[in-house]
């Protein structure tokens, strides 16, 4: 590290601040960030002052032969006594560099102060432009460069000196990034533009590029999409590349590589590609990577349900009914073979493989429902289970470790209904709770206890809202059988004293309230 001084002149005395700063291996002063400046001067502020007319001290930056000198000055008009100025440049150091003091109406108004850095590139000595920044924050750098330099590699400096000659000075009003607009400046006089880049920021990078396409910098800007062509990026830095290179696309700049890290040639979604995933994770051995990969696919499609264009989306509905299909084929031939006489006999060994297929299966169907009713697509799936009339009369028949998983695919479709994710018909909600809203009573207890992701008030919610939909008659028939299992069973039955209420209302209140109403109308008439 090397240092530099900034010097803040007033009317009597200067005073010198030392600020660090780098020095780069092509020999160039690197310019400081507005906030690494504002905290310099602010710990400058807190040292002991020099006195006044006493001389500066030695900078280290004076060893450095031929090094640029980076001065900034403060310039403020006399005012009344000396003390004046120390008390208030005292009470407010961490506002010397960008804010402007109100001092009494007796003295004179103080012009904004400004910070002036002069910056020095390649051989000072042999400098013949320079260029003016005026940035955010009363902040002027000055650059000593070279008219060859700039107008060999930059369209835009070209441009400035080849309009008028002799030119020997460039002003640069109203700067967005002074800091980066310094850096991209001297990176012109690097021979290899990328290696300076290693190890940079995204975000940097980025900035850099936005000033040297603005410089008309092209070996800068090919430097810049190299760099982000191999650099990984994602997440919030995606969409800024993104959005940062793709109006590029109409130069030649060649930012097909990084766009295509993102994007495909494929006009259409990759419909074949989502097949194999979902019949990879169907057909998976593995529990625990089956398991974390259906909650992966579940979030991700929950997520891209929105934006997924129509046509597309019912190419994943058909395959996802024709998994859907299989599953309900293979459940039914398993369920067969796990209630047959002879299979209570077989030792556990032959057993075992049969149950945990019936398991499987059972999951991989759950999985697939729950895909359907985030996509709004399971109303068809809705009826297709409730005429399962034959798996629900062998459910009873097998352990209910093997076949609860069966009452779960239940249960997601009464919350779907409660939810209103699907609309299925009325004979089909009728007859979804006659087949099925028994097996899921006989398995409750085990939900509950042995099941994690169940959630009973969920579940018990959309059971009551779905009875709720049916003719008053059918709600009378259904909650009267499950009062008669809750008073037997209690808590290990499903708690549907909401729905219970609600049917009260509407056949013993409702009656007399219009019946009342019917009476007061027919008076005033």
């Amino acid at each position: 590290m090397a240092d530099f001084k900034v010097g803040s002149l007033d009317a009597r005395a200067t005073k010198f601040r030392t600020v660090p700063i780098a020095v780069t291996p092509e020999g160039f002063w690197c310019c400081p960030s507005q906030t690494v400046l504002q905290k310099t001067v602010k710990n400058q502020n807190q040292q002991t002052r020099p006195k006044v007319g006493a001389s500066p001290p030695a900078s280290k930056a004076s060893s450095v032969q031929r090094a640029p000198t980076i001065s900034s000055e403060r310039r403020t008009h006399s005012t009344p006594t000396r003390s004046r100025a120390n008390s208030d440049e005292q009470r407010c150091p961490a506002a010397a560099d960008n804010a402007t003091s109100n001092p009494p109406k007796a003295a004179s108004e103080r012009p904004p102060k400004q910070h002036k850095i002069s910056v020095g590139f390649g051989q000072i000595e042999m400098s013949d432009l320079r260029v003016v920044l005026y940035g955010k924050d009363g902040v002027a750098v000055k650059m000593s460069v070279h008219k060859n330099i700039l107008a060999e590699n930059s369209t835009f400096f070209a441009d400035k000196l080849s309009r008028q000659s002799p030119v020997s000075s460039i002003e640069v009003p109203d700067c967005e990034d002074v800091e980066i607009y310094v850096e991209t400046v001297g990176l012109m006089y690097c021979n290899d533009v990328k290696q300076r880049l290693i190890k940079q920021s995204v975000p940097r990078v980025l900035r850099i590029l936005k000033v040297a396409e603005h410089l008309g910098f092209r070996a800068c800007v090919l430097s810049c999409l190299n760099y982000l062509e191999a650099v990984p990026w994602a997440g919030e830095e995606e969409e800024n590349v993104v959005s940062s290179v793709r109006h590029l696309q109409t130069e030649d700049y060649g930012v097909t590589p990084i766009l295509k890290r993102v994007c495909s040639d494929l006009t259409s979604p990759p419909n074949d590609t989502f097949v194999r995933i979902i019949e990879l994770v169907l057909k998976s051995s593995d529990d625990r990577g089956r398991r974390e990969m259906k909650s992966l696919v579940l979030k991700l499609l929950k997520e891209s349900s929105s934006s997924c264009a129509s046509s597309s989306a019912d190419l994943c509905v058909e395959t996802l009914y024709s998994y859907c299909q299989n599953c309900l084929e293979s459940l039914l031939t398993l369920f067969q073979q796990a209630s047959d006489s002879d299979f209570s006999e077989q030792s556990l060994e032959l057993k075992e493989p049969v149950l945990r297929q019936i398991t499987l299966e059972a999951d991989n169907l759950l999985w697939l429902t729950e895909i359907l009713a985030g996509r709004n697509a399971a109303e068809e799936f809705a009826g297709l289970w409730s005429n399962q009339r034959e798996l629900a009369g062998l459910h009873s028949k097998l352990p209910t470790k093997s076949r609860h998983l069966v009452s779960c695919v239940t249960a997601r479709l009464f919350v779907a209904i409660g939810k209103g994710e699907m609309l299925p018909s009325k004979d089909t909600r009728q007859l979804l709770l006659d087949v099925w809203l028994q097996p899921l009573m006989d398995d409750y207890n085990w939900l509950q206890h042995g099941c994690r992701s169940f959630d009973r008030t969920v579940v018990e919610e959309g059971i009551g809202s779905t009875i709720l939909t049916l003719p008053l008659e059918d709600q009378q028939t259904i909650l009267l059988s499950w009062l008669g299992s809750f008073l037997k069973v209690g808590n290990s039955c499903p708690n549907l004293q909401k729905a219970f209420e609600v049917w009260w209302r509407r056949t013993f209140v409702r009656p007399y309230v219009e019946q009342q109403g019917s009476r007061s109308q027919s008076g005033r008439s």
